[in-house]
Order: C-alpha cells, then structure tokens, then sequence
C-alpha cells in the first residue's frame, strides 16, 4: 500500500506547480500541442516551458511525438483528466 501512495505523491508533485497545471490544462482543453503554442497560452519563455515539460515527461505525465521539427505533447497518464477535472469544474458544476 506504501508504493501505492509514493506513486500518487510523485504525480501530485509533479503537477504541484501553477505553469505545470496550466501546460496540463491547456493538453486537456485543446488536444495535441506543440511548445510554440504553450508558449503563446502561458505567456511563458520557451525555455521556461521546455523544463517544465520535461518534468512532466519524466513524470510520465504527459509523451511527446516529433512530427518534421516539430514535437508535440499529449497527456500520458489516465489519471491526469479525472484530477484536473476536479480541481477545475466547468460552469455550472461548481
């Protein structure tokens, strides 16, 4: 049961952070997206938002597949969508 919750606590550590949420809620909302689109929702540096993905990736929070030049991101953990879901309730379910 220990390894259980370590691995619920590594996951809440990973989204444990404002930009690392909105990255993940931007995935969830729009799909598939690459770093120049992130960049442009957070208002983030490319950079800023580079390490953070690959925080998540290392998480296994989210995989990302190159497509030319470009590499996009998708969410990778099944369990991503139900907790963002309750900690951002759409309109009229709050």
């Amino acid at each position: 049961m220990e390894e259980e919750y370590r691995a619920e606590a590594e996951l809440l550590k990973a989204l444990a952070h404002p930009v690392r949420l909105e990255i993940v809620h931007g995935l969830l909302c729009c799909g598939c997206r690459n770093v120049g689109c992130m960049v442009s929702h957070t208002g983030q540096s490319q950079s800023c938002v580079s390490q953070h993905l690959a925080r998540l990736k290392a998480a296994g929070v989210v995989k990302a597949e190159r497509a030319g030049n470009e590499v996009y991101y998708e969410i990778d953990d099944a369990r991503v969508p139900k907790l963002l879901c309750a900690l951002f309730p759409k309109e009229g379910e709050k």
